[in-house]
């Protein structure tokens, strides 16, 4: 489908008044649209009621987001509700009052504060400078009153870090030449703007620390070729950012939303021909595909760095080809130009199969789900064939110019996370590690023989501030054994841990093939009623090896020794946490409260669960907070 055909379809919805009914069925159309179509169909998802939406769709997840800033900023709201209504979510945004800014994050007693949203956009432009410039300037006066505004962002951000909720993000300030160009000698230049790029990277730093603060660098959009500012726009309209930058904006924006909502793609399935090399491997040969050497093969080789740098910071990678397997693997290991080889891969799947299928295998092999997915393909057929058996499945499109492939990948920020954790950069390796043991169920008579023999052992214990990365992006990440799927940021997993009446505890595994790393968490608080189970977290790559019974009758009777009554859980369903519905009742924990979508239950601490026999558990001191 082109632009304007999804353009065309969403129109006939809103003119039939279907889009809230077919809200989760935009994804597909308003990723098709592009350039100025975009900005249309954005303006008429703009326009549902959030309400109706949730009320047709109760599982899509909700976004809450103020914008604020110095200039006008209207059309923001429209690009970031077509961006978010792409990946499912249903924003409810309010845009503060122009040149609000300073007031709303400067006041605790603002509404900004009181509304509590979940993302807080302060836009900053280069008139918030220059309005404070005088007439004639010289670059002292500019540096005087960047100083003065950096001091200004700075005070807001700590105002932030101490009064507000959610997630803060501000921009890098764009330079337009029209400002430079005023200053007729290039010293003069070469001054403003090192100070002005000082002041930008002072910004950065603002939000380099984890933390509820991100700063987005609008250098990289910018150099890609977006105008910084329309200037009639600028001069009738007070609208200081083009609107081309504040749609790309919009879209760097959502791509935080959707990793702080648990939405990072997981896994990057590649097709081979004409996708990580030039040519048909079966007509061509090992010794003819082009990779490394001559014009196309360079930029596959450079196609190929950009997968690997992708794949070293924790995608999984996998090949979904129509080929022999056996020839594939020779091109991986022998082809003197390839930047890729085998052990990159987590699965290398060549077959003449069709590829949908080939892609449902791989997801189930991986334990994740097809939302986890990220399939590029050359082939127009193939892509057609997934995407339409396949929705779940985001599919990215190439064409025959290799030169293009890294920017078509990199369009979406679907592999974009909050923070790199130790266990990100050894993901591939962890994988290999799970297919070893695999391989070695496979070959054991049972299941009780696999688990006798793989030699598990655990450590639970409370979590100390190298371990509060890693747990938040838990939180973040996982949706099939998560309880309540509450998303937690750093630097909520830290104001939890500081509690007196509550712990985080981390859960590390390992077995005979290596370390799993820190596969699991614990939230939980002590209350008048007994102690609160407020989450319980494991990762899809330990299910049913007995670490969530052994973990939690380690937490039962160290709440029996606490003095607490009693241990209370939560389940709130999901569509993606259905199997773990009977968690809490299978290890004797009785029903208190059920509504729809949430249970309450209570364990009474007279009967729990042992350790299982093959299976070392380690617990740590004061893992649970004493009884109020």
């Amino acid at each position: 489908m082109n632009s304007a055909e999804a353009l065309a379809e969403v129109r006939s919805l809103h003119r039939a008044g279907l889009l809230a009914d077919r809200y989760p069925a935009l994804g597909p159309l308003l990723g098709a649209v592009t350039g100025p179509d975009a900005l249309a169909a954005a303006r008429l998802v703009a326009g549902v009621d959030p309400d109706a939406v949730r009320r047709i769709h109760p599982d899509l997840p909700a976004v809450t987001v103020t914008i604020t800033g110095h200039g006008t900023v209207n059309l923001l709201q429209t690009a970031l509700a077509g961006q978010l209504a792409r990946h499912g979510l249903v924003p409810r945004i309010r845009v503060a009052d122009f040149d609000s800014y300073v007031f709303e994050l400067g006041d605790p007693a603002s509404a900004l504060y009181a509304e509590q949203p979940d993302i807080v956009l302060c836009v900053l432009d280069q008139a918030a400078v220059f309005d404070e410039v005088a007439v004639p300037f010289t670059v002292d006066d500019v540096e005087r009153v960047l100083t003065e505004k950096l001091a200004l962002w700075t005070g807001l951000v700590e105002r932030y870090r101490a009064s507000g909720s959610g997630v803060l993000v501000l921009n890098t300030v764009p330079l337009p030449r029209y400002w430079s160009a005023q200053l007729l000698d290039h010293p003069a230049r070469a001054r403003l703007g090192a100070a002005w790029r000082s002041a930008n990277a002072q910004l950065l730093g603002l939000g380099a620390a984890a933390g509820p603060v991100t700063v987005l660098d609008l250098d990289p959009i910018v150099a890609s070729g977006v105008a910084v500012v329309e200037p009639r726009f600028e001069a009738y309209a007070r609208a200081h950012l083009s609107d081309a930058l504040l749609a790309a904006y919009a879209r760097e924006v959502s791509d935080l939303v959707r990793a702080r909502g648990g939405r990072t793609r997981k896994v990057l399935a590649v097709d081979l021909d004409e996708t990580l090399w030039g040519g048909v491997l079966g007509d061509d040969g090992v010794e003819g595909v082009e990779v490394g050497t001559g014009y196309r093969g360079e930029a596959f080789a450079r196609f190929q760095r950009l997968v690997r740098q992708l794949q070293s910071q924790g995608v999984l990678l996998a090949a979904v080809s129509k080929n022999d397997q056996d020839t594939v693997l020779a091109a991986l290991r022998e082809h003197p130009g390839m930047v890729l080889r085998e052990e990159d891969f987590v699965r290398v799947i060549a077959n003449w199969a069709p590829k949908p299928g080939n892609l449902r295998d791989l997801a189930r092999d991986l334990n994740v789900g097809l939302d986890s997915v990220v399939f590029v393909d050359d082939s127009q057929a193939e892509c057609a064939a997934v995407a339409a058996e396949l929705p779940e499945v985001s599919v990215i499109g190439l064409d025959g110019e290799p030169a293009l492939h890294g920017e078509r990948l990199l369009a979406d920020g679907w592999f974009v996370t909050t923070e790199l954790t130790v266990e990100d950069r050894a993901r591939t390796r962890l994988y290999h590690e799970e297919s070893a043991r695999t391989e070695f169920l496979s070959a054991a008579g049972s299941a009780e023989e696999f688990l006798n023999r793989l030699g598990v052992s655990v450590v639970l214990e409370r979590a100390g501030e190298a371990d509060l990365a890693r747990l938040s992006q838990l939180t973040l990440r996982t949706n099939q054994f998560n309880l309540t799927t509450e998303r937690r940021s750093q630097s909520d997993v830290r104001a939890f841990a500081a509690d007196p009446a509550a712990r985080v505890l981390s859960i590390v595994a390992a077995d005979r093939f290596g370390s799993n790393g820190t596969v699991g968490a614990l939230f939980v608080r002590a209350r008048p009623d007994g102690l609160h189970i407020e989450n319980f977290l494991l990762s899809c790559r330990v299910f049913a090896r007995g670490i969530e019974q052994a973990c939690l009758g380690a937490v039962l009777r160290a709440a029996r020794e606490a003095g607490h009554g009693a241990v209370h859980g939560e389940y709130r369903r999901t569509a993606k946490n259905g199997k773990v519905a009977d968690l809490y009742p299978h290890y004797g924990f009785a029903v208190e409260t059920a509504s729809e979508g949430l249970t309450s239950y209570r364990h009474s601490l007279v009967d729990i669960v042992p350790v299982p026999v093959h299976l070392s558990l380690t617990v740590g001191s004061d893992i649970v907070p004493d009884s109020q």
